[in-house]
């Protein structure tokens, strides 16, 4: 048996694996690529004849560590105990259960199959992705998000058109568009849709101190775009995104500060408006959220060991709040030193002295990146016409919701909506579509966004073949 199954094999993962193995820890690792680094130390295929990011270096070498075991290309579809009343569901036994409410259960589908793990404690690492934010013509081949150009440019090398325009929120567009810059794309210009707050750039200087590898990463970026004579613009959003004559993206129609309109011709929109925690397969497990929009949307709670409401699950890194890389590296050595302790594998007095630098660590940490989303706020979401779809999967447009809503006033739920429109129901699960659909939900009734709560997560989270679960045990 595992000690602990570590789902994701990013920044908070590994740093969690390598204080885990290192005092004895029996670890299984899970992750859906087939490199460890997350979007963050993204790392070409194995085969490339190239370096990996010289910043991720020494993270990225605990993923050679023999005496873990590393299941790559696998992702994890459920985490089943006997707190989510799924037993029945999940195969457990009357001697399962004999330790008290029975073993953590993590069910996995990989290239070997499905597979399921038992575990003593399971930490979920699941990072976070780009918010996705809908417009006309959002869904046109060439529109991307900002995440997705760097898989092509970090992973495959490879630019995934000639002529870019970068248009968002957040400043990680800077690094991407100098990014592409350097792999010798044309970027016509950089936009972010308000210019930070003069006063909370002034309050992110005392907390800068440890953290200034963030501003570092952001002066160059800037400076490489100034050598290269590209724009960046600031009050400027994308109204709509247009197609050529074949069906592609073509052109991008802006708006600037005093409401006037421009196109600029491009065969790539990389939108960067911020990002949203993965908190799929926690929600499922049964773990509590709560809505922090400036940290990302629903995060994971957690104690101070970055223990989740449900025994055996811990948590780290962008789940429990969008900050930074160097955050996750903080809280996974966190929550893998109370997970020692918890499972008696390191004693008590040890762990807390463990601990203090850790934490030291964590506290500036959390400071610079409250520092940055206060100078970056997300924008306010904008309502998106009746015939911009917002749920990809099952093309339901916004006016579809609207529609389904004033009908049904007692409709002030996403799961409601879900249920009459099947947004939600596709292959991602809402992870494209929730944000949205919420927001609009929480503007035509009223209520917050809060209030309105996520989709429930159901098992499996991820497609798997149907014959995993017509199997037996999942």
């Amino acid at each position: 048996m595992h000690d602990v199954a570590v789902v994701g094999a990013g920044p908070a993962g590994l740093a969690a694996v390598d204080v885990l193995a290192s005092h004895g820890a029996r670890v299984l690792v899970v992750d859906e690529q087939p490199r460890a680094g997350g979007q963050i130390h993204r790392q070409p295929p194995a085969t490339f004849a190239a370096a990996t990011v010289p910043a991720g270096r020494a993270l990225l070498a605990v993923a050679e560590r023999a005496d873990v075991d590393w299941w790559w290309r696998t992702a994890g579809w459920g985490v089943f105990g006997g707190h989510a009343g799924l037993d029945d569901f999940a195969g457990s036994t009357p001697a399962d259960r004999a330790d008290g409410d029975g073993p953590m259960r993590l069910a996995v589908h990989g290239p070997d199959g499905a597979r399921t793990v038992r575990p003593r404690a399971v930490l979920l690492t699941a990072g976070a992705y780009d918010l996705p934010v809908p417009f006309p013509g959002w869904t046109l081949p060439g529109v991307l998000t900002a995440g997705g150009v760097q898989v092509f440019v970090k992973s495959a090398h490879l630019l995934p058109g000639r002529r870019f325009v970068l248009a968002g929120a957040h400043p990680l567009l800077l690094v991407v568009a100098a990014q592409l810059v350097a792999a010798g794309a044309e970027v016509a210009e950089v936009l972010l849709v308000r210019r930070p707050r003069a006063g909370a750039l002034l309050r992110m200087l005392p907390a800068a101190a440890g953290n200034t590898g963030k501003l570092r990463e952001g002066g160059h970026a800037l400076a490489v775009l100034r050598r290269a004579g590209v724009p960046v613009r600031f009050g400027t959003r994308v109204v709509r995104a247009d197609a050529g004559p074949d069906g592609e993206l073509a052109a991008v129609v802006l708006a600037a500060p005093d409401g006037t309109h421009r196109t600029v011709p491009a065969d790539v929109l990389a939108l960067g408006y911020g990002f949203v925690p993965s908190t799929d397969l926690a929600r499922q497990a049964g773990c509590a959220v709560r809505y922090d929009p400036a940290a990302g949307g629903w995060v994971v709670t957690h104690d101070r060991w970055q223990r989740s409401s449900v025994p055996r699950v811990s948590v780290a890194g962008e789940i429990t709040g969008v900050a930074g890389a160097e955050q996750a590296v903080a809280e996974g050595r966190l929550a893998a030193l109370g997970l020692l302790a918890d499972l008696g594998l390191v004693p008590a007095p040890r762990i807390g002295r463990l601990a203090r630098p850790v934490r030291r660590d964590l506290r500036r940490r959390r400071r610079f990146a409250t520092a940055l989303a206060a100078a970056f706020p997300p924008p306010a979401p904008a309502p998106a016409d009746d015939e911009t779809v917002l749920c990809r999967c099952e093309e339901v447009t916004a006016g579809t919701v609207r529609a389904a809503l004033r009908a049904n006033p007692h409709l002030r739920t996403a799961n409601g909506v879900k249920l009459l429109t099947r947004t939600g129901m596709g292959l991602c699960q809402g992870r494209s579509c929730q944000p949205a659909v919420c927001a609009l939900i929480a503007a035509e009734t009223g209520r917050s966004v809060a209030e309105v709560g996520p989709y429930t997560a159901r098992p499996p989270i991820r497609p798997i073949p149907l014959g995993t679960l017509a199997g037996g045990d999942p």
